[in-house]
């Protein structure tokens, strides 16, 4: 029963997929950036209800720009996770582009690509930020430039802070978390790490009911006196904070 009830939620999340992908061609051009974002925040939502996951929020959820989010890089399903919290433009690695069916639908939704191993392309990256920040966007980034199982928090990369030094803008550590609602111990099916593949991790997420994904904001912050170094440190070990404290009392959305 579980391997047909995940194949029905497939079915439903591809479906939900092709129809976000007619919404940005023949809509987003012809809405306010407010209408895209709430459109983008319930089909979020949607997906997240189709896939069975119960989404947690802890703490003051920003309701504007211009803002650098940063947070903890756990899944492929963090960009959906927060989104449906509050949308936002990402800055993910180039290869996310050509994930099936995901990746046409991060890209029209406005997602910044960056190739990691290349220095000049992440100064334009880092420009390319600082110019959405400036017109008041939120922005999203993964520092630690990877995933991790979420067992311990990767040192910062630095890079993209600079585009948020450059347009005077605060960043907003934050901490995603995807624990076994029952047990309230780390859930393994979203981890998307070293020989798993995506369509792996999808599989276990939706052939389980228990996933819950955690959100926790702390506040925002302005570089000061910091340079982009001693500021992601700081902000690595704020991220850290949230990670550690207690998640009860959820608000679940």
């Amino acid at each position: 029963m579980k391997r047909w009830r995940a194949i029905g939620r497939l079915l439903r999340a591809v479906a939900h997929v092709v129809h976000g992908l007619w919404t940005i061609r023949t809509q987003f051009g012809r809405l306010t950036h407010a209408q895209s974002q709430l459109l983008v925040r319930e089909w979020s939502r949607h997906m997240l209800a189709i896939m069975g996951i119960e989404l947690v929020v802890h703490g003051e959820v920003p309701s504007h720009g211009p803002l650098l989010q940063v947070a903890n890089h756990l899944s492929w399903l963090d960009i959906l996770v927060m989104n449906a919290v509050h949308p936002s433009r990402f800055v993910s690695k180039a290869d996310a582009q050509h994930w099936p069916l995901l990746g046409s639908l991060i890209t029209g939704a406005g997602t910044l690509y960056i190739e990691r191993e290349s220095r000049r392309d992440a100064m334009r990256v880092v420009h390319r930020v600082a110019e959405r920040l400036r017109e008041g966007d939120v922005v999203s980034v993964f520092p630690e430039g990877t995933t991790t199982d979420g067992r311990a928090l990767l040192p910062f990369h630095a890079n993209l802070l600079q585009s948020a030094i450059a347009a005077s803008a605060p960043a907003l550590p934050m901490a995603l978390r995807y624990l076994d609602r029952e047990s309230g111990q780390p859930h393994p099916g979203p981890v998307y790490i070293g020989d798993d593949t995506l369509v792996a991790s999808v599989w276990r997420t939706l052939c389980s009911d228990t996933v819950q994904a955690v959100v926790r904001f702390g506040a925002p912050q302005r570089a000061g006196a910091r340079d982009r170094r001693a500021w992601a440190n700081d902000l690595r070990t704020e991220v850290q904070a949230l990670l550690d404290a207690p998640f009860d009392n959820p608000s679940p959305r």
